[in-house]
This record gives C-alpha cells, structure tokens and sequence, in this order.
C-alpha cells in the first residue's frame, strides 16, 4: 500500500526554520504499530495522521507521534496539520476565516484558519482543549540550576518561579534572567536521570524562558529540551508547552479581565528561528481560553511503501 505524506515547517513563514512536521492526511488502514514505526522513520520531534471524525460534525480525526510513543496533544502538529489539511482543500476555507476542528486523545482541539483574500493561508490558530494545570511544586532551585549548568542566580526567583505544568504532558517550567543564561544552557543528563526524574517521574521535559528577546515584536524566548526519553534533545517550536506557559503568565497577571497577548521566540538557538503568538482569555481573575498559533510553509511531498 501507499500513503501520501507532507512535511511543513510550522511557526515560521521561512523554508528550513520553524519546527519541521511530517503530515499524512489520509492515513484510514494505519495501526497503531505502524504509524509508531513511520514516526521512528521520519525521526522528527512529531508525526501527525489524519482519520475520518468519530462523530460527523468535526472535521478529522488526529494521532500525534513522537519517534517513541504517542502524545495525547501536541501543538506544532495540529497547527501545522490544520495548514496542510487547508492547503490541500481538505478542508472548506473560506475568506477570512475558517474553523475545523480536530478528535485528539486530550479532546476537541478548534482550530481557526485564516486566509487572505487570495485564499492565501496567514496563519493558523488553536485554541487549548482544557486550560493546563499550574502546580507550585518544583525541583529546587539548585537543583535545576545544575541540571541546566548554569549559576543558580540566573534563574529568576522574584516575580516568577520554577513550575511543573501538564498541557498534553508534564513539564518543568524554569525562568531565567536573560537570552545569554537560555544560550548558555547544557542539560546535564546525570541530574536528570539521577535527580530530577526521581523525585518527579512524570515530568518528560524542560522549558525555559526569559523575558529577554532578540527580535522587534517579540516578548519572551524559550527553549524545550525533551531529554532523550522523547526521541529529541531539543525542540524549536512548542505549542503545547507555550498553551502551559501562557496559563502561568495568566496567573502572574495583574489584569482581572479581558485578553493578555504575548510573541515567543524560540529554536533559534538550533538555527531554526519560529515565532509562536499566544492569547490567553482572562475573566474574574481566571484563566478561561489560551489559544497558541503561527505561520507555517510546505516543504515537501512524497509516498510512503507499506
């Protein structure tokens, strides 16, 4: 058999940056061993496959996989896979807005697909199935501080803190005072497998951030290590991760209602530069709506030989 494939580079409107996504939109006959398998093959941080809904009113069905096991919810891959879907006519678009709506094992995930006026794809935007939960409790400072090889002072400890959030999975959250602190970073695997990992066993990777960044526009930069449990050392463009940072930043704000908006850089410390714009809905004080999205550009096509 053969199935059709796309690869994309998501978060950036520039071929060979953003973070690279394999796409099959229609996958119907694929188990679960054989798309794990094509995941491994690929060996990108996802892989995204595309069924017919369970229920007709939304508008596919989606898989996400690492190069080792399947996530619940990623976010680079239903933005991008929502870009192909729309780019290849799988989708009805229409001028200057279309929503489609994604069956993924965390739930519904909407997701708005806007266009010009030339049926030109701009961006596409998710919005979080659930709003993740912030928990308070972290590895201490010095701790992290080694896992990161960093100087436990540039890590930032006044208006924000350490934080393991769960959006699609459990991460561990670490502020730093500046861009050279996330350049300076090398994970120090022993900390981690040692340390870390035995006091939080669930928690599959590392998000760091600073309000420190290089471009005009932006407010923050990041980088994701994924630890080699995920198949990946580092990732360039995280969607899920940001849904949870932009809960954390949602709790931290002094606004009680209306809409915060932030642009994250990340990857470009990989040399693949990718630009995420996040909104969070605030009303009395609590976080209702996070939505995470960006530009994205077809990169290839191909076949697959089953």
């Amino acid at each position: 058999m053969e199935y059709d494939f796309y690869t994309t580079d998501v978060f950036t409107d520039q071929r060979f940056g953003g973070n690279p996504l394999a796409v099959f939109p229609k996958a119907a006959g694929l188990d679960t061993q054989t798309m794990q398998s094509i995941a491994r093959e690929f060996n990108l941080s996802e892989t995204i496959f595309f069924f017919p809904p369970d229920h007709p009113q939304n508008t596919v069905k989606a898989r996400i996989f690492t190069p080792y096991f399947e996530m619940p919810f990623a976010g680079h891959p239903t933005v991008g896979g929502a870009f192909v879907l729309a780019t290849l006519g799988l989708v009805d678009v229409e001028f200057p807005l279309a929503h489609v709506v994604l069956e993924e094992q965390i739930g519904l995930v909407p997701v708005a697909v806007h266009t010009d006026e030339d049926g030109k794809i701009d961006k596409t935007v998710l919005s979080a199935a659930v709003i993740p939960q912030v928990s308070t409790v972290a590895p201490a400072v010095e701790q992290i501080a080694r896992l990161l090889s960093l100087p436990p002072n540039a890590i930032q400890e006044n208006n924000f803190a350490p934080v393991i959030i769960e959006a699609g999975s459990k991460r561990l959250f670490v502020p730093l005072n500046n861009r050279q602190g996330l350049a300076d970073i090398k994970i120090d695997l022993g900390v981690w497998w040692n340390e870390i990992k035995l006091q939080f066993s669930d928690v599959r990777s590392v998000y760091a951030y600073c309000f420190d960044p290089e471009r005009p526009g932006s407010n923050l930069r990041g980088r994701m290590f994924a630890i080699p449990q995920m198949g990946m050392y580092e990732d360039p463009a995280t969607g899920s991760a940001v849904t949870g940072l932009a809960a954390y930043l949602a709790q931290k704000s002094d606004k009680f209602n209306g809409m915060l908006s932030w642009v994250m850089e990340q990857g470009f410390e990989m040399g693949r530069p990718s630009i995420l714009e996040i909104e969070a809905d605030l009303q009395d004080g609590v976080c209702q709506a996070i939505r995470v999205g960006g530009s994205s550009i077809m990169v290839s096509k191909g076949v697959i030989y089953l």
